[in-house]
């Protein structure tokens, strides 16, 4: 009887999960047309649902201690998920070449309101003015105010950017090898930019660099050159780290250096940091210690009744550990690696220079951007006070977070595979309509194959391949020395 039951077991099949048929099943997944698009959707709409949940928890307590109404603030941040919903939904349906000619005015209204902003501050400190306002509009550190409108001038300064640098860098195109036509016009614009947005805060220059670094890396440039401009760089953090003394940002003339504080404040030791300089980083921990594995539940953050700073905006993250635990926090790092791969994903697919730049650079700043917020948060990184994207509290930066997303849409829906797919089975034309008209089919498409000419298989040896790529080089040259209305090269 033994012997039977033992046969019987061993003749059962056992049960073991097919990981190789898993993968199998990913893969056919990701290579449907519109897997990018569809990805890019719910990512960002699962971060956005958890961001306005956990703005609601964060800011229900104080809300209610301060206006009696606990609704009073996540009403206002799902206004601003609403309006920029609605900068989605426009964006996504706008072509590739209307945004290229959108870039440059995003680019000067954006400086324009940081000189603004930066004179009222600057005039305000040295005590030309009683205070930082003249008329209708006035200023507040990050903040600009026209009338009853409050917004960061910064944030739109990210989105003209991206445009604006992905829209000149593929006008240039191979001649960006040069020195000459990389610095012009690009560097005396993002120096501006550097010096407007760093006076007031220099922790969204990080976002930004990312974004000049997507760019250029996307462009090919060479190591050397982000060799240079990384010490170029340093030396500029440098020099606004130290007008922090003389009164740059929420600095005074004469009081300690707030900004260098942050730096030294993280490089000691919490028994060594003075009780103000590590107050915030220190009680976001407690918030991550007490949630453990699992969290105390939603809504029940006991550190966000007055003992974590800036719970609702910079230090979000913290509540979230607190009350979701770890788990949750793997959850939101997981949407935010999917985002990112579907940024980089799209940006590797598309065939135009230019949405492959700006794709490419949109995911750069939202990586950099989470990546700053949560390494100061958990104490692997100095606190900046940038906000964690979708899920901060904080108007401008969600707007202008999804305008981003719905550039990466309408990329998404031009890959050469989505486009073909899309315009073989139209959707209704109230869907075209309602929601996003037809991307344009790619060239190979469009146009009627002719026969072509079967390449020679044959491999090219190693020297000729070399004087190739020297000729090539040299024409290329030539081809900018005329367009400068200099003399043609001499061979």
């Amino acid at each position: 009887m033994a012997d039977g039951v033992s046969e019987a077991k061993a003749a059962a099949p056992r049960a073991s999960v097919d990981v190789g048929g898993g993968l199998a099943a990913l893969r056919g997944l990701l290579a449907r047309p519109l897997a990018s698009y569809y990805l890019l959707l719910a990512s960002s709409g699962l971060l956005l649902v958890i961001g306005l949940t956990m703005v609601f928890s964060a800011t229900s307590v104080r809300a209610y201690a301060e206006n009696g109404n606990a609704f009073a603030m996540i009403s206002k941040q799902a206004l601003f998920a609403l309006i920029g919903l609605v900068a989605f939904w426009v964006v996504q349906r706008l072509p590739a070449s209307t945004l290229r000619q959108v870039g440059f005015p995003v680019m000067v209204v954006s400086l324009i309101l940081l000189a603004v902003l930066d004179m009222l501050v600057v005039l305000d400190g040295f005590g030309v003015i009683a205070s930082p306002k003249i008329g209708p509009v006035s200023a507040n550190l990050l903040w600009l105010y026209i009338g009853p409108v409050q917004f960061q001038p910064s944030e739109l300064a990210k989105f003209g950017l991206v445009l604006w640098g992905a829209d000149m860098i593929a006008r240039k195109g191979a001649a960006m090898g040069w020195w000459r036509e990389l610095s012009m016009p690009l560097g005396p614009a993002v120096g501006l930019l550097f010096v407007l947005v760093g006076y007031n805060d220099t922790g969204t220059m990080l976002p930004l660099l990312g974004i000049v670094v997507g760019l250029l890396w996307t462009a090919g440039v060479r190591l050397r050159v982000f060799a240079a401009l990384s010490l170029v760089g340093l030396g500029g953090i440098g020099l606004l780290i130290a007008a922090a003394s003389q009164g740059a940002g929420s600095g005074e003339a004469g009081a300690p250096n707030y900004r260098l504080d942050r730096i030294t404040s993280f490089l000691a030791s919490p028994e060594e940091c003075a009780q103000a300089g590590c107050y915030q980083m220190m009680q976001a921990r407690y918030a991550i210690a007490d949630g453990g594995w699992f969290g105390t539940g939603l809504g029940k953050s006991s550190l966000k009744w007055g003992w974590l700073p800036s719970e609702h905006n910079d230090f979000i993250f913290a509540v979230i550990a607190e009350e979701l635990g770890v788990v949750g926090c793997a959850v939101v790092l997981a949407l935010f690696a999917v985002l990112a791969y579907t940024g980089y994903r799209i940006a590797r697919r598309v065939q135009d220079p230019f949405r492959r730049l700006a794709a490419a650079s949109i995911t750069t700043w939202l990586v950099i951007q989470t990546i700053v917020n949560v390494g100061g948060v958990v104490g692997l990184l100095p606190i900046t006070g940038l906000p964690l994207p979708f899920i901060s509290d904080g108007g401008s930066a969600l707007v202008v977070t999804l305008a981003a997303i719905g550039v990466l849409a309408s990329f998404a829906r031009a890959e050469p595979d989505a486009a073909r797919a899309l315009n073989a089975r139209p959707p209704a034309r109230w869907v075209r309509l309602l929601w996003a008209p037809l991307p344009p089919l790619p060239p190979s498409a469009r146009e009627p194959e002719a026969p072509v000419a079967r390449r020679a298989t044959t491999r090219v040896p190693a020297g000729q391949e070399r004087q190739a790529a020297r000729l090539a080089r040299a024409a290329t040259r030539d081809r900018v020395t005329r367009l400068r209305g200099g003399p043609e090269r001499r061979g």
